[in-house]
């Protein structure tokens, strides 16, 4: 089992995580937004998606999921645009399964930039997504999750992990704490969904100074996540590189 508890700190990091360069660079980016603030962004719109993406939003039986999906993948172009310095137009979005193959679902990747990983996640209204010169992975989920999710417990946490959600003031809240980390893993390569009660995250904090951001260490990997109270959400992104928030304005 690996665990956090050995090889991970974890500090308030809401200046360094906001901030960017003195050139406005970054070398790994999230952001998380409204989805319909994200469709409403000046360079937005389904031009940027491509006929594969267009066909798969069009599957969705509801609007409002068509609407999740559309912007998630609008965001994940900005972010990488806002990192290459290029229009968000310019870049084309694939995804590949590694289990059967397709191309119409699974990890998501820019051709034409190999060397830039991004991520996306969305849940109900709103979006996540992030780009960086190293593998990188982000989950989004509303918090009024929580209690929904927390029946998985048993199945995704190492023990000290539920142990310590159970003795927690708000068992919900601390689980989504934790799910949304280790789904940040999974997008990142780094285990996969049968695997993540053998994840070991005990050893960094439940609760936020502040809400966060709040950057820890999981092995090699920079582990940052923050509740954005704005959106009624827990959000975590995983990368190589510290990972730092940048707002939908600055896309």
């Amino acid at each position: 089992m690996t665990s956090a508890g050995k090889t991970s700190d974890a500090t308030d990091s809401t200046d360094a995580a906001r901030a960017t360069d003195a050139t406005g660079a970054a070398d790994a980016i999230a952001t998380v937004a409204a989805s319909a603030d994200v469709l409403r962004h000046p360079e937005a719109g389904e031009h940027l998606l491509t006929a594969v993406e267009k066909e798969r939003a069009a599957r969705f039986r509801y609007e409002s999921g068509r609407v999740d999906f559309t912007a998630g993948h609008i965001l994940v172009r900005l972010c990488a645009a806002r990192l290459l310095g290029v229009p968000a137009a310019s870049l084309t979005l694939a995804q590949h399964c590694p289990d059967c193959g397709k191309g119409d679902h699974g990890k998501p990747y820019l051709p034409d930039h190999p060397g830039i990983s991004v991520s996306l996640s969305h849940t109900k209204g709103v979006v996540a997504a992030a780009a960086g010169h190293r593998p990188i992975g982000v989950d989004v989920e509303l918090t009024d999750r929580g209690g929904t999710l927390l029946d998985v417990a048993p199945r995704v946490l190492a023990a000290e992990e539920l142990r310590q959600v159970r003795a927690h003031a708000d068992p919900a809240r601390a689980f989504l704490r934790l799910w949304v980390r280790k789904e940040a893993l999974i997008k990142v390569g780094r285990t996969t969904l049968d695997g993540l009660a053998a994840v070991d995250l005990s050893g960094l904090p439940l609760d936020l100074p502040g809400g966060g951001p709040l950057l820890g260490r999981f092995e090699d990997l920079d582990l940052l996540d923050w509740a954005d109270e704005s959106h009624g959400a827990a959000v975590a992104v995983v990368c190589g590189l510290p990972p730092r928030v940048v707002e939908l304005s600055a896309l």
